[in-house]
């Protein structure tokens, strides 16, 4: 999954010249919690709803009226992505420089922006939730043709695979979790079990409360 499929297009933008009261207004009217601040068709900057209340706040040492510009207080030279960069890539590096959200450009135009809510909503068609299926959870050896196996016994039992994620656990295992279009599933993970595997998910009698 690229950026491209997840991005917000077109997204909204506004000139540097606006007030922070108009910014807000727009914020409350799209019900958007970032504005991209162009300058002609140049991205020159971000601003966000927590931006304009700090801004605006009595606390604030020095707080700006709501008349003053966008510029006096917008993030400039934001961080962007490109519409071809892997949505994993966009989390990374929002996730790093602890940011929420990534301006997208295509040859230096926008074209779009993704959100932390637009990851979210990656996630999940990425895991397969929003489709009828179950959850199992395996952990497998890390070495060659372990999840070869797995996948191979579940095409033998005639199940259709929704996703696949895996993370390592340690040096030597990883848990790989599937979306697997059976509610059997429970009889499911009793036969991985007698074949060899270690299921994490569901889990075996007592159900945890």
């Amino acid at each position: 999954m690229l950026v491209r499929d997840i991005m917000r297009s077109p997204a909204v933008a506004i000139s540097a010249e606006t007030t922070l009261e108009d910014a807000y207004q727009t914020m409350q009217e799209k019900a958007i919690r970032h504005l991209l601040v162009l300058e002609g068709e140049k991205l020159v900057g971000v601003v966000t709803d927590r931006d304009l209340r700090l801004a605006t706040s009595a606390l604030s040492p020095r707080p700006f009226f709501p008349g003053s510009q966008v510029a006096d207080v917008m993030h400039p030279d934001p961080i962007t992505a490109d519409p071809s960069d892997p949505v994993e890539d966009a989390a990374r590096i929002m996730r790093g420089r602890k940011i929420g959200c990534l301006p997208v450009l295509d040859d230096g135009r926008l074209v779009g922006i993704v959100t932390g809510l637009d990851l979210l909503d990656a996630l999940i068609r990425m895991t397969g939730v929003d489709k009828p299926s179950s959850r199992l959870e395996v952990r497998l050896p890390d070495r060659p043709g372990e999840l070869a196996r797995l996948t191979a016994l579940l095409g033998e039992k005639e199940l259709n695979i929704h996703s696949i994620l895996s993370y390592p656990e340690s040096p030597d295992a990883v848990r790989t979790v599937l979306r697997i279009g059976s509610i059997e599933i429970r009889m499911l993970a009793q036969e991985l079990r007698r074949a060899g595997f270690v299921v994490l998910w569901p889990p075996e009698k007592p159900w945890p409360r």
